[in-house]
């Protein structure tokens, strides 16, 4: 495996252990449809939450969770429509990023609830 695919990997890992112990349960992880993939589909209460998970190695050119372009917002919009219908979800539908940075002096997660909607 590719260095690049190991980090993003890494940050992935630590995404779902900190939504696990922030209470969500992760439904999928690398879920697909199409050519389309989402990170991690977690639940908590009643809120189905699409995350995108963005790690990067510093802060150099912007946090991290800039980079989630609007093809990848509404790819993931694509892809929680069919996932809520092939699964009969109910819950209400959120997307969220989880922005890492991690390198040898830092671990750092910023999650960001409701980061972008359907609505634009």
């Amino acid at each position: 495996m590719a260095e690049h695919n190991d980090f993003g990997a890494a940050g992935e890992q630590m995404a779902r252990d900190y939504l696990a112990k922030e209470g969500y349960t992760i439904l999928e992880t690398n879920w697909r449809h199409l050519s389309h993939e989402v990170d991690i589909i977690a639940k908590k209460g009643d809120i189905l939450a699409f995350v995108e998970v963005k790690t990067r190695n510093s802060r150099f050119l912007g946090e991290p969770e800039i980079f989630v372009s609007r093809t990848q917002q509404k790819a993931y919009i694509t892809v929680a429509d069919a996932y809520v219908t092939k699964n009969n979800r109910t819950e209400e539908v959120r997307f969220d990023i989880v922005s890492i940075v991690l390198n040898s002096k830092e671990q750092s997660i910023n999650h960001i609830e409701g980061a972008f909607s359907t609505i634009r």
